[in-house]
């Protein structure tokens, strides 16, 4: 029986992989190095500290970490002011699913903490959640189990009594490492057979998941799309 959900947050739970694709094209040619938006597929689902070998491996000695932050910033700060934060389709339908049927709920992302909240707060969510695990509250960040295992310990569930929510191909290894049950909501990227291979299911948005619970709790047949 499925207790809880944990969501990822970048790319699943608001359309900020989408964005940093803008922001990372805008940060590339204020740094001369060109349009770097490609970068946010290369680096889905990594943390930040992980992620600076392959941007070195791309850009060498060009690449600077701290006028990439800031020019990044810069086009996000400027956007969520303008249009606000971009949350994906059926995050508030599903939410509010979870709340009335008793779930915990729990985020496990490989942002910051800042991030993460600035985010929450930004989308009016932040109350919405039991737990938080951040990429800094783990010795090793997503593909390893290590953010999802600790989730399941704030949660104080064991992992198979927990869904996990994920749009990237690290994000469902490190759930399915920890013996979650893996949910691909797929957002830049599509499953690969790997990654097909670890998938408890497959939705088309996080409104689906609803589907998922309900034939869960009815124990039929699993059969999604």
């Amino acid at each position: 029986m499925i207790k809880a959900v944990i969501f990822d947050m970048d790319g699943l739970m608001f359309d900020t992989e989408r964005l940093l694709y803008q922001a990372w094209d805008y940060a590339g040619e204020k740094m001369n190095i060109g349009k770097a938006g490609h970068m946010a597929v290369e680096t889905l689902g990594i943390s930040t500290a992980d992620s600076q070998s392959i941007w070195y491996a791309h850009y060498g000695e060009a690449y600077n970490q701290q006028e990439l932050r800031r020019y990044t910033y810069e086009f996000m700060e400027t956007y969520y002011k303008e249009k606000g934060i971009p949350i994906k389709k059926g995050l508030q339908e599903l939410l509010a699913y979870l709340k009335k049927n008793g779930y915990r709920t729990a985020v496990a992302t490989s942002s910051s903490r800042v991030s993460l909240m600035r985010n929450l707060t930004a989308a009016g969510l932040k109350d919405e959640f039991d737990a938080f695990v951040t990429s800094d509250m783990v010795k090793v960040s997503k593909p390893s189990p290590d953010i999802y295992l600790k989730a399941c310990e704030l949660l104080e569930l064991q992992p198979e009594e927990c869904m996990a929510l994920e749009d990237s191909l690290n994000g469902i290894k490190a759930a399915a490492g920890a013996k979650c049950k893996a949910i691909m909501i797929p957002d830049l990227v599509q499953p690969n057979e790997e990654t097909e291979k670890m998938l408890f299911a497959k939705c088309e948005h996080l409104g689906k998941v609803i589907e998922v619970l309900e034939k869960i709790k009815r124990q039929e047949n699993l059969h999604f799309e």
